[in-house]
C-alpha cells in the first residue's frame, strides 16, 4: 500500500467521498424498487422474480475478489470495476425494462443482476478498507459510519424515486447505470491511502460526533418525508425542497476538511521512539524533514534480546552474515494475518459462526416480513420495512460508536456486544412466535437494530484480531455468512415450515368445509321432517 505524503490530503476528504460512493454501495438494497416492473413488464412469474432476488443477494455479497484486489491495486482501481459493473448490469436491466430489446432470455437477465449487484462489493469494500486503514485509532466508529450509510442508501434511492421521478422503475434503473458511474468516476480520485495519526486525536471524536449526528438527523428526515409522501398530496416545489436537503445532509462530512482548512489546529509534537528531540510536523522550516514515519520493522527492532548485551547493531549484523538465524515466528492476535494463517485460528470461525447465525436468522426474518405481518392482520408492510431500515441503521451507527467507546474506557470486547444482540434476538424471536397484540413493532425495531450491530462489530472486529493487511479478503469472507444463513434458514428452514404449516391449515379448512356441508344436509332433512332450525344454528356456531 503506497501512504500519501503526511499532510498533503487529510484523511477526511476521502472519508467525506466514501459516504457518497457509500451511499451508491448500496444499490443492492433497492431491488424492491424495480422488482415489479421485472415481473409486470417481461412477465416473470414469482418464482422467477424470487430466483432473480437470489441473484441480487449472491452478487452483494461476493466480495472475495474485491478483499483480493485492495491488497494488489489502489483504491481508484478497485473503484473502476464497480464503476463497470454497474454500468453494464443495470444497463442491461435498463434495456429489458424499457423494452428496448425484447425477448431478452431469463439467464442473462440473471447473470446481469448478478453482476449489477456485484458492484456494492467492490464499491463497499473500497471505501471501508481504505478509511480504515486510514483511521485505525478509530475502526469501530468508521465501520459503524460507513456501514450506516451503506443501510441508508436505499432509503436516499426511495427519496429520489418518489420524490423526483413518481415512482418510475425504468428511471431509477437508469440513475443507477449511469448516476452511479459519474458520482464515482468523480470522487474516485479522493478516496486513497492517507499516512495515520501516530497517537489520538482529540478533534478526531468531535469530528466523528459531528458526522454521527448529521447522519442520524439524514435518517430521521429519510423516514419521515417518505411517510409523508405516501400520505400526503405533495407538490413538485416542497419536494424538490426534500431533495435539496438530503443532498445537505449527505454533503455535511466535508464539512470537517473545510473547518481544518481554515482554521487550521495546531500540530502536537511526535516523539519517535529514542528520541530525546521533538519534531513538529507542518512548520515550514526547512531543516527539519514534515515526513516522519514509523515502519512497524522499526519500532520492533528494540523488542530484540532488551536484556542481553548484545546490541541491535550487532544482532542486525549476525543475521544479515547469517551467524544467527531468525525463525519466523506466527502472527499474535492484533498483528497482520494472511487468510490462510486466519482460517486455522479459532477466533476466526467463531467470529464466522455467529455472524452466521446472528445475520443469518435476521434476514431470514426480514425476508419474511411480508408474511409475519399479514399473519398479525397488518396489510401495510412498508411501514415495517421503513422501520427495520431505520433501526438497522442505528445499529450499525451505534454498534461502530458503542463498542468503541467501551473498548477504550473499560476495554470490553467488542464481542460482547455480539453476545448481548444475541440474546436480545432470541427474546425478540420469542416474541414473533407469542404473536402478543402490539409487540410486532417492537420486535421489529428491536430486530433491526440487533441486525446493523452485528454487521458493525464484525467489521471491526475482524480487523482488530487480524490486521489491516488482508482485512478486505478476510471480511468479505465473514460476510459469506449472509447469503448462507439466508440460504440454510429461510430457504430451507422457515420456506419447509411454512409449506408445511399451510398445507396443515389448508387440510383444517377443508375438514371444516366438509364438516358444514354435511350439518347442512343434516339441517334439510331434519327440516323436512319438521325439526327445529335452532339446531343448525348452534351447530353452525
Amino acid at each position: 500500500m503506497n501512504a500519501v505524503k503526511a499532510g498533503t490530503r487529510p484523511p477526511w476528504v476521502g472519508f467525506a467521498a466514501a459516504v457518497w460512493i457509500g451511499i451508491c454501495a448500496g444499490n443492492s438494497y433497492c431491488f424492491p424498487l424495480y422488482s415489479h416492473s421485472l415481473k409486470s413488464v417481461l412477465g416473470f412469474s414469482q418464482q422467477q422474480l424470487t430466483i432473480l432476488g437470489v441473484a441480487n443477494d449472491f452478487g452483494e455479497n461476493t466480495g472475495i475478489l474485491p478483499g483480493i484486489a485492495c491488497n494488489y491495486f489502489p483504491p481508484w482501481a478497485v473503484l473502476l470495476v464497480g464503476v463497470f459493473s454497474s454500468f453494464f448490469g443495470y444497463g442491461v436491466l435498463w434495456l429489458a425494462i424499457t423494452r428496448t430489446i425484447v425477448n431478452l432470455p431469463y439467464w442473462i437477465l440473471w447473470i446481469a443482476l448478478v453482476l449489477a449487484a456485484n458492484s456494492s462489493a467492490w464499491l463497499g469494500t473500497a471505501v471501508i478498507v481504505t478509511n480504515l486503514r486510514n483511521f485505525p485509532l478509530s475502526r469501530g466508529t468508521v465501520a459503524g459510519l460507513l456501514k450506516g450509510y451503506i443501510a441508508l442508501s436505499a432509503a436516499v434511492f426511495t427519496e429520489v424515486c418518489t420524490m423526483l421521478l413518481n415512482g418510475s422503475a425504468s428511471a431509477i434503473v437508469l440513475v443507477f447505470t449511469i448516476g452511479i458511474p459519474v458520482i464515482c468516476l468523480s470522487l474516485m480520485y479522493y478516496v486513497r491511502p492517507c499516512t495515520p495519526a501516530f497517537e489520538a486525536d482529540p478533534s478526531e471524536n468531535g469530528h466523528f460526533l459531528f458526522t454521527q449526528g448529521s447522519s442520524l438527523i439524514l435518517a430521521i428526515f429519510l423516514l419521515t418525508t417518505t411517510m409523508l409522501k405516501g400520505t400526503l398530496n405533495i407538490s413538485n416545489t416542497i419536494s424538490y425542497t426534500f431533495i435539496a436537503i438530503m443532498v445537505v445532509f449527505l454533503l455535511a462530512p466535508l464539512a470537517i476538511p473545510i473547518k481544518m482548512t481554515l482554521f487550521p489546529a495546531r500540530k502536537k509534537l511526535i516523539r519517535p521512539p529514542g528520541s530525546s528531540d521533538s519534531l513538529v510536523l507542518g512548520e515550514a522550516d526547512s531543516k527539519t524533514d514534515p515526513l516522519l514515519t514509523l515502519s512497524s520493522s522499526a519500532a520492533n527492532l528494540t523488542s530484540f534480546n532488551d536484556s542481553d548485551d548484545v546490541s541491535d547493531v550487532d544482532m542486525l549484523l549476525a543475521v544479515g552474515e547469517g551467524a544467527v538465524k531468525m525463525k519466523k515466528r506466527r502472527p499474535r492476535r492484533g498483528e497482520d494475518f494472511s487468510f490462510r494463517e486466519a482460517m486455522v485460528k479459532a477466533d476466526f470461525w467463531l467470529l464466522w459462526t455467529a455472524y452466521f447465525l446472528g445475520v443469518g436468522s435476521g434476514v431470514t426474518v426480514l425476508n419474511n416480513l411480508a408474511q409475519i405481518g399479514a399473519s398479525l392482520g397488518v396489510d401495510d408492510t412498508n411501514t415495517l420495512l421503513s422501520l427495520f431500515s431505520f433501526c438497522n441503521f442505528l445499529g450499525r451507527l451505534g454498534g461502530g460508536a458503542v463498542s468503541e467507546y467501551f473498548v477504550r474506557l473499560n476495554a470490553i470486547p467488542r464481542t460482547f456486544w455480539t453476545m448481548a444482540t444475541q440474546v436480545i434476538m432470541v427474546l425478540t424471536y420469542l416474541l414473533y412466535a407469542s404473536a402478543l397484540n402490539g409487540t410486532l413493532y417492537a420486535a421489529t425495531a428491536l430486530l433491526g437494530t440487533c441486525y446493523g450491530v452485528q454487521i458493525a462489530i464484525m467489521i471491526s472486529t475482524s480487523s482488530e484480531l487480524f490486521g489491516l493487511k488482508n482485512f478486505g479478503l478476510i471480511f468479505n469472507f465473514m460476510q459469506l455468512g449472509n447469503p448462507l444463513g439466508a440460504l440454510l434458514f429461510s430457504g430451507m428452514l422457515a420456506g419447509y415450515i411454512y409449506d408445511t404449516e399451510e398445507a396443515k391449515q389448508g387440510l383444517d379448512r377443508f375438514t371444516r368445509c366438509f364438516t358444514l356441508v354435511v350439518r347442512f344436509v343434516c339441517h334439510k332433512v331434519r327440516a323436512i321432517n319438521g325439526d327445529d332450525d335452532d339446531e343448525w344454528v348452534s351447530m353452525t356456531r
